[in-house]
């Protein structure tokens, strides 16, 4: 059998020994992964599956499927023409685990890609992952809700207590059970999770949590649409929101007004007199707060869901954060990454590690040629490393020499999801680099004999929006390396041992 999978945009293809041979297999971006654990949990109540060509350009263009019945995103799965071209197909996850078969498939395609359009079917009864076992079936969920309105509300970050006070307002004011749905979204979704759970406590009797794989469609109003959608499949019958919502199979309340009063507690605005009335804290002074590591107010939000806010978003001098060198062949990358790596083993406590081009091209991307698509291939799998390595809180330094913008693009959103990310142009001159070249590199490419060289055969794309520009034919590597330090040492990234 065949298991196909889009890495870095690209069709990618690898073998298993698995027995079919008539039936391929897809990975899904993690995206459609979640698209098709809703479809199977019967959170899109109005779809049986992907959609078809038709229904998709009728949402697009009227927010609507081709029926009439309103539905706010495209749902809908690209594959390569190879794939599309079977009647049936099966969908694992990223680990490699069955998931579902998509069938009687009337594929279709649009500018750029082929997608699949029919039924999907649970392969397994199974719920292999914790955070699928903490969500049961739509049908599952709505049949133990109590009689009655229901209020949802779906969060994409801890509760704090003034929310905490709306809800429990408005869930009095309706006389409703409270249903949360966090958004299993971002780099740290368990986080939110723990949160929300952490928040039972706070909210009535009998509140549920159901989390939710709610994903990122398009802007923000066609997410908050698709969460009304979900939300009602999941036994909602109001939803916390913004009431110029339309189309939706809810009812959608403002959230009330609420304000602190005396002794630091959250009550609906008009029971706080004015003279009375304290500060929050505004998204800007959170960030502040969470950015230095103070620790949160107390009338702010309860110790547990301080504790994950912190989880969520630790402070700079803790956060991951990777540095991304560019520069042309012999600018001076290597030396520069190597000679910053030891500098921070002096000035952090963080793990580092160093992704060096030459030496990543001999491992992980051993292989690879010098095409433009192998190029690509190649800074973005870096990325990917560097991301994971941000993650969970170490220090990646990267330095290939990373030629196009796009794929400097999407290192930069791969690490920012999870951390912190610079990009250093190491903007020494190309005669330099020529005149520094042991390997006769520059010269076998002038003469032809290598084909795809930077800077001589293969296009650089010098960077516009580089954090930092280094030459180094006019600087010493230890004056380079301070540039960089001092730069993250502005950014509140890395502190020194005696200042920490």
């Amino acid at each position: 059998m065949v298991v196909w999978s889009i890495v870095e945009r690209r069709e990618v293809c690898v073998r298993t020994n698995a027995a079919e041979s008539d039936c391929p297999v897809w990975v899904p971006e993690p995206a459609e992964l979640s698209d098709v654990e809703l479809l199977l949990d019967g959170a899109f109540p109005a779809l049986d599956g992907f959609l078809g060509a038709e229904d998709a350009e009728s949402v697009r263009t009227a927010g609507r499927l081709a029926d009439g019945s309103p539905w706010p995103v495209p749902i809908t799965l690209r594959v390569p023409d190879e794939i599309a071209a079977h009647p049936r197909v099966e969908l694992r996850d990223q680990e490699g685990a069955p998931l579902a078969v998509v069938e009687n498939i009337a594929p279709w395609r649009d500018e750029r890609y082929a997608h699949l359009a029919g039924p999907v079917r649970a392969v397994t009864a199974e719920r292999s992952r914790l955070l699928r076992m903490l969500r049961p079936p739509a049908d599952v969920v709505r049949a133990g809700l109590p009689p009655g309105p229901v209020l949802g509300v779906v969060p994409d970050e801890p509760l704090d207590r003034a929310r905490l006070a709306q809800i429990r307002h408005a869930a009095g004011e309706l006389g409703a059970t409270v249903l949360l749905l966090p958004r299993l979204t971002g780099p740290r979704p368990e986080t939110l999770v723990r949160a929300t759970f952490a928040a039972q406590a706070e909210l009535p009797e009998g509140t549920a949590v159901v989390p939710v794989p709610l994903t990122s469609h398009g802007d923000g109003k066609q997410d908050d649409l698709l969460a009304a959608h979900v939300a009602a499949a999941y036994g909602a019958t109001h939803l916390l929101g913004d009431r110029s919502m339309e189309h939706v199979p809810v009812t959608v309340v403002e959230p009330p007004e609420v304000a602190r009063g005396a002794g630091d507690r959250w009550l609906p605005a008009a029971l706080v007199p004015a003279g009375e009335r304290r500060p929050g804290l505004s998204d800007d002074e959170l960030q502040q707060l969470l950015d230095s590591g103070t620790p949160l107010p107390e009338w702010f939000a309860t110790a547990p869901i301080a504790e994950e806010w912190a989880r969520l978003r630790p402070p700079l001098h803790e956060r991951g954060f990777t540095v991304l060198f560019t520069g042309l062949s012999g600018a001076g990358k290597s030396t520069l990454a190597s000679a910053l790596r030891d500098e921070l083993a002096r000035l952090d406590r963080r793990q580092v590690t160093l992704l060096d081009g030459d030496v990543v091209r001999r491992s992980l991307c051993a292989g690879l040629g010098f095409s433009p698509e192998d190029r690509s291939r190649n800074v973005r799998r870096i990325g990917w490393v560097a991301a994971e390595i941000t993650r969970h809180g170490g220090a990646a330094i990267c330095a290939p020499i990373a030629p196009y913008a796009a794929d400097r693009d999407d290192v930069r959103r791969r690490v920012r999801e999870v951390g912190e990310f610079a990009l250093v142009h190491v903007a020494t001159p190309l005669d330099e680099c020529e005149r520094r070249d042991r390997k006769g590199l520059y010269a076998r490419a002038r003469e032809g004999s290598l084909p795809e060289f930077t800077g001589v055969s293969a296009p650089y794309e010098e960077p516009e929006d580089a954090d930092l520009v280094l030459d180094t034919s006019r600087m010493s590597v230890s004056e380079a390396v301070a540039e960089v330090v001092a730069l993250l040492g502005a950014r509140g990234w890395v502190r020194s041992w005696t200042s920490g």
